[in-house]
């Protein structure tokens, strides 16, 4: 039986993208009959903010936590500090579940530490590349782009790929910019975001949200996730604001919570938008089908830059399986996603106007709107299930085991 040992950033019961697919992998590879645990960094406690066990299991899976990092105000200094904790960790882990092989899951500290770790241990360690860490910081605000921390930064995560055994990517546009590092394609494979089609195949509408959102008789246009920057909601609540003199019947519904919060609430006040943009908060995981089920359209409004040109995002698919209409713009993290006319429409990025135009288009349509939402659904099903999305991971568990088992008799040789 293979074992993998996971190292994350942070796990469930935290909710987030990260979460949720590294959730659905592994309950993928115990399907597989694989053994699976893993072991989340010090970033997992200081995102959980509540007491943590040092072992905890969730949904059959061991997780072993790191415990809470010392803050440090030296550049660095607490990267550093927290990346020889998460290896300390791995090895304790390592002792009880015997892997064959680590699998460190970005940002790139998790995979530092696992060759840290794997080093010491002779394990193999696949590095899984989900998004690149220092396009997210520029995103946030932490560094800009081009200065010498995110320079720094992209210098490590090229180092990190070039020591560890396999890479897996999340999407084409990350394996192209890595290529072009050099890092040798044979020794990358794509593992797309997947979904669960039978969780979203068959939702309903939930009469109970609708009831109290006073979505009765109205045409929606939604939005489901986290609300950063780059999600491009202001570009939506904008356009929004100008649909609304064409189609008085349309509600905005915005799904989800983050930075960008605040901000939105101020500019729907501003634009005298109150009685038609609902702000539904976060919702359990469990009602979101039913959610997806009460929109006519889900609108992907992101901004052009690295982050979303390079990044494929999971949501699309999950309204795609519940057989929605979607309009999205046309950074390159969606052209990997959606073929534009069939199973969505993209708009021009960053350009309220276009969004307008899409926007009133496809809801101005709704046999166009059921043509693309059955499209969508059909292709989730045949391509984007985890069971078929995972699969590549016995191929790259066996090159990272083959190579390092080779490597030993080399040394042996020697």
């Amino acid at each position: 039986m293979t074992a993998i040992l996971h190292v994350l950033d942070h796990s469930l019961p935290l909710h987030s993208g990260y979460s949720f697919r590294t959730r659905s992998i592994l309950d993928a590879q115990r399907a597989r009959g694989w053994s699976v645990s893993a072991v989340t960094s010090s970033k997992h406690e200081s995102s959980w903010k509540r007491d943590t066990p040092s072992v905890e299991e969730i949904d059959g899976v061991r997780y072993y936590r790191s415990g809470p990092s010392p803050a440090n105000r030296l550049p660095f200094a607490g990267e550093r500090a927290l990346i020889d904790r998460l290896a300390r960790r791995i090895a304790e882990a390592a002792a009880i579940e015997r892997p064959h092989l680590l699998h460190a899951h970005s940002p790139v500290i998790t995979a530092l530490a696992g060759l840290s770790a794997g080093g010491k241990l002779r394990l193999p360690v696949v590095y899984e590349i989900r998004a690149f860490w220092e396009d997210a910081a520029v995103d946030h605000g932490t560094y800009a782009s081009g200065s010498w921390k995110y320079r720094l930064t992209r210098a490590v995560e090229t180092w990190a790929c070039h020591r560890v055994s396999q890479i897996t990517v999340l999407c084409r546009g990350l394996e192209e910019d890595l290529a072009a590092r050099g890092i040798p394609r044979d020794r990358m494979v794509i593992i797309p975001n997947g979904i669960d089609p039978e969780q979203f195949a068959h939702a309903v509408p939930d009469e109970e949200y609708r009831a109290r959102w006073n979505l009765g008789g109205r045409r929606v246009a939604a939005f489901l996730g986290s609300f950063y920057h780059y999600e491009g909601l202001d570009l939506l609540v904008r356009a929004y604001a100008r649909l609304r003199s064409k189609l008085s019947d349309l509600a905005l519904l915005l799904v989800g919570g983050g930075e960008m919060e605040r901000d939105l609430r101020d500019l729907v006040q501003e634009l005298g938008l109150a009685d038609g943009v609902i702000f539904a908060g976060r919702v359990p995981q469990e009602r979101v089908p039913g959610i997806y089920a009460l929109a006519d359209v889900l609108v992907y409004p992101r901004y052009p830059m690295r982050l979303t040109q390079l990044v494929t995002p999971l949501k699309p698919l999950e309204a795609m399986a519940t057989g929605k209409a979607l309009v999205a713009s046309d950074v390159g993290g969606h052209r990997e996603l959606i073929q534009d006319g069939l199973t969505g429409v993209l708009f021009r990025a960053g350009e309220v106007e276009a969004l307008v135009e899409t926007l009133g288009r496809v809801l101005g349509d709704p046999a166009w709107r059921r043509s693309l939402g059955e499209a969508g659904k059909a292709w989730v099903a045949a391509e984007r299930s985890w069971q078929r999305t995972t699969a590549p991971y016995a191929d790259v568990y066996a090159r990272a085991t083959g190579s390092a088992a080779a490597s030993e008799r080399k040394a042996v040789a020697l």
